[in-house]
């Protein structure tokens, strides 16, 4: 670490250290001593059945087994096209123990994703369920040679299920997971697997060409769950409440979700309650009745949950944490739960690329609206020029966010000359842009790739969405650049309105935001819709935007 303070230092919550050291370890270590620390405490709870976390180390050196009897181990990748349910972190931990490393598939992944994610990984077994339509589509990969084999978990091994599961024939290539867990014969030594191997290749979204994968050693991951223990532990009260009970509804498929709350709560002895699907009425329902005390949640959950009808009448008493991240949360947004709840909804920053540790807010309110927070234990953040990346910027001068620390990726996954741009002078390029306060507290503007340049001027779609939602009318914006012929670029934004509000014109609009943007930032465009387009791990997806306005513009200039 720097000896020179860094900005951020200065307004680190009292029992907590930026410079405390960050343990990197294997991620079965993780789990063997959380087993051996929490034992019979619940660790996992689906379906209304739990599962203690001695059971759970059971259970993952089953698989483990079974894998390693398949011929599976050191150099082979295990891709888990799963659901949140007991399979996942079972299959999870298992896969790593054999020396494997792990492919995350979304279950809203299209075929084209999933064979390319499949071929690009050289992921040959592929570990599914038979919930939500996932078994055909996985046997048809198989089928058509895309893996060589698929492991199936049966749903009905959880108790009764309100979605019937899909029929399943054991056959040649396609093999039962419950089986193979009880027929396994556990080893007298597991495969030797360090901090420096790797663990998981997570495919980012993309806004523009193929994905790519991340790749995140055991040591990138367990560095991020060190820096977020750190940082929760040293602002928890002396003797307070444990253990937590934790709505798991982020898909553990996304690196938020896996990192940020699964292996982190796993690691401090809380309880998962796993949901394979958000439902607000569910979320309500494990509040109220299950009690539990954590929420943590992407923007578009926190908004349909605030305007959720007779949201004010429920109780929500039991909550002790609650939490945003995996995109920006709107200010208006963050009050409103703040008035809900009694409590802070700290929205932190991370990516893939970093697994996904990066900035949080203290866990009490920072008095600053819209600010990200401070740079986690052990990560050091530098804002540089959007010209040039080794220019480091002082307090307040807008410029991409680059980060260093242990939980920073490898690199990218078959791709040397992306892994090259992504870093400079040691840090990863984030692709953000933002600032930090004189009281070392950060800010988000937008992504680089997103910003609009209209007749010469940086527009944010961030900032503009965030003045869109202060409108009563409006559930939910996005805001995209379109092409325009004067200014080069304008702002396009995508409204939902709230159910019964009346009509909302682009005129009316930009009457309410005349006093909160420049002229240049009002959107030249309007479209209402009745919803918003989301990515599988449930954040709002421009992507869908852009290329719908992209066809739209292309078919526009065929006709004239």
């Amino acid at each position: 670490m720097s000896a020179a303070p860094q900005p951020w230092e200065k307004s680190y919550p009292a029992n907590v250290r930026w410079d405390a050291p960050i343990e990197t370890t294997t991620l079965q270590a993780l789990l063997d001593r959380a087993v051996a620390s929490y034992g019979e405490r619940p660790a996992l709870e689906y379906r209304g059945r739990r599962i203690a976390y001695g059971e759970l180390g059971d259970l993952a050196a089953r698989a483990a087994a079974g894998l390693i009897g398949l011929g599976i181990g050191r150099g082979d990748a295990v891709a888990l096209y799963l659901p949140n349910t007991p399979y996942h972190p079972i299959a999870f931990f298992g896969s790593l123990r054999t020396g494997a490393s792990v492919v995350h598939l979304s279950p809203l992944d299209g075929e084209r994703d999933l064979i390319y994610k499949l071929k690009d990984s050289g992921a040959r077994t592929l570990i599914t369920t038979n919930l939500f339509h996932l078994l055909p589509v996985a046997l048809k990969l198989m089928t058509e040679g895309c893996v060589d084999r698929v492991i199936v978990g049966d749903d009905r091994d959880w108790e009764e299920t309100p979605t019937p599961p899909e029929p399943f024939t054991e056959g040649d290539k396609a093999v039962s997971f419950g089986r193979l867990m009880a027929e396994a014969k556990v080893p007298e030594r597991w495969p030797e697997v360090t901090r420096d191997d790797i663990a998981l290749l997570q495919y980012t979204g993309a806004t523009t060409g193929l994905p790519k994968a991340a790749i995140l050693t055991h040591g990138n991951i367990t560095a991020s769950v060190s820096s977020y223990c750190t940082w929760v532990a040293g602002q928890r009260p002396p003797g307070a409440a444990s253990p937590d009970r934790v709505i798991m509804v982020l898909p553990l498929f996304h690196i938020y979700g896996l990192s940020s709350v699964m292996l982190r709560h796993l690691a401090s002895g809380n309880e998962l309650m796993l949901r394979p699907r958000f439902d607000v009425e569910q979320v309500l329902h494990d509040i109220e009745v299950g009690r539990a005390t954590s929420f943590p949640g992407v923007p578009t959950m926190w908004i349909a949950l605030v305007n959720y009808p007779g949201i004010e009448k429920r109780d929500l008493s039991s909550l002790r944490v609650i939490a945003s991240g995996g995109a920006p949360l709107p200010v208006e947004i963050a009050e409103r739960v703040q008035r809900l709840t009694g409590l802070a909804l700290p929205s932190g920053w991370g990516m893939t690329e970093i697994a996904p540790a990066g900035i949080s807010p203290p866990l009490e309110s920072t008095g600053k609206p819209g600010t990200i927070g401070m740079p986690l234990p052990g990560i050091t953040v530098q804002v540089v020029s959007l010209d040039d990346p080794h220019k480091v910027l002082g307090a307040n001068e807008v410029g991409e966010l680059r980060i260093k620390g242990a939980n920073v990726m490898q690199g990218y996954w078959n791709k040397p000359k992306e892994t090259a741009a992504a870093f400079a002078d040691g840090f990863f390029l984030t692709g953000d842009i933002g600032y930090f306060d004189e009281d070392g507290y950060f800010f988000l503007v937008d992504r680089k790739k997103e910003m609009i340049i209209s007749g010469g001027f940086n527009v944010y779609p961030v900032k503009v969405e965030y003045a869109i939602y202060e409108h009563p009318d409006v559930e939910e914006a996005l805001v995209i650049g379109i092409p325009d012929p004067y200014r080069g670029e304008a702002a396009k934004a995508f409204v939902k309105l709230k159910e019964g509000a009346p009509e909302l014109t682009l005129e009316a609009l930009r009457e309410f935001l005349a006093d909160k943007l420049g002229r240049h930032e009002l959107p030249a465009a309007l479209e209402i819709r009745a919803s918003l387009p989301r990515t599988s791990a449930g954040k709002f997806s421009k992507t869908a935007l852009i290329e719908s306005e992209r066809r739209k513009h292309m078919q526009e200039k065929a006709n004239a």
